[in-house]
């Protein structure tokens, strides 16, 4: 385990958030419930039947455990009501919000919406739309944002690259083909995220496989629109492009290819111009790289959700449980 995810732990020590674990028929989730409280990275909230969570995992490994039933529990008329008043522009009706909550994503997201937990990690079941659906259905976006995107926290080892090997790649899991402005919001949501997860100054680089105009066709002009639009939104950030990657992560090559550049080949956050290279990316260097890579995250939510690899581990569930109380600490 990184020097990074240990940091994280005990940044989520020091003030103990409430987070919702709702895929309780997975023995993974249980099994990093366990670790979670062991190591009082948070308070846990299962979702589920208690005898049905018990056959899974013993109870005294358990212990701390806030267990609710969506079922049975006498939230569910009051949670009913909540979600009817929300979606009712959108033909919500009691009848069917009382079906809906019976699906434990969705109670959870209510228990995050009324401030009964601070933050929801899932998808070790359950595929990215189902999780993302109710998020926006339910939390909806932060005031300053206008896009949810996905990101991933790589660590690569024995790595002088980036933030000491520590990189952010977005989007990565959501946005197939974002616009210019698109890129805008994920670069500067992006930045957010590196700054409070690695607790240093992001330095962003827009990707392409053209630097500087080196290469002619839409897809590199894409990335320098989305270049300028983001340097005139955010001139406080380190951020420059098109960059390729060579140029963006390293100091010699970038004297060469873009000189004069503010990201001098030191990036550690990598804003990609399509899914399909982000995704791939990150895959390639978690593979070949042997890298930790925690994700997808989810930014621009207005409070703490976040998406599992349904092959995820216990360990990884636990990662991404500290991220999420992290970011609960920096949510209003």
């Amino acid at each position: 385990m990184s020097d990074f995810i240990e940091k994280i732990k005990q940044r989520a020590r020091v003030q103990k958030k409430r987070i919702v674990l709702p895929e309780t028929d997975d023995p993974r989730v249980l099994d990093a419930a366990q670790m979670l409280l062991k190591e009082k990275i948070c308070d846990v909230v299962l979702l589920g039947n208690l005898d049905a969570i018990r056959q899974l995992s013993s109870e005294s490994r358990l212990t701390g455990a806030i267990v609710i039933d969506p079922q049975t529990s006498m939230l569910r008329d009051e949670f009913a009501e909540k979600l009817f008043e929300l979606r009712k522009h959108k033909g919500m009706t009691i009848e069917k919000a009382r079906e809906q909550l019976l699906n434990p994503v969705v109670f959870g997201m209510m228990l995050v919406h009324v401030g009964m937990a601070d933050g929801l990690v899932a998808g070790a079941v359950n595929s990215t739309p189902n999780v993302l659906r109710p998020a926006l259905q339910i939390l909806g976006t932060k005031a300053n944002s206008k896009l949810v995107s996905a990101f991933f926290m790589m660590i690569v080892p024995n790595c002088k690259l980036g933030h000491r090997g520590t990189f952010l790649f977005a989007d990565s899991g959501l946005n197939e083909n974002p616009t210019p402005e698109q890129l805008v919001e994920i670069a500067g949501s992006s930045a957010s995220s590196f700054r409070l997860l690695a607790n240093a100054e992001p330095v962003v680089a827009m990707t392409s496989y053209s630097t500087y105009g080196s290469a002619k066709s839409p897809l590199t002009e894409k990335m320098i629109q989305a270049t300028a639009l983001a340097k005139e939104r955010f001139p406080e950030l380190r951020l420059d492009g098109e960059l390729q990657i060579d140029a963006a992560l390293c100091p010699a090559v970038a004297a060469k290819k873009a000189p004069g550049s503010p990201v001098k080949g030191e990036a550690n956050v990598l804003i990609y111009p399509t899914l399909d290279v982000g995704n791939i990316a990150y895959k390639l260097v978690q593979y070949l790289g042997n890298a930790e890579a925690y994700g997808p995250l989810l930014q621009g939510i207005a409070k703490p959700v976040n998406d599992l690899s349904r092959g995820c581990s216990a360990e990884d569930i636990v990662g991404v449980a500290a991220i999420t109380a992290v970011q609960a600490q920096d949510t209003p």
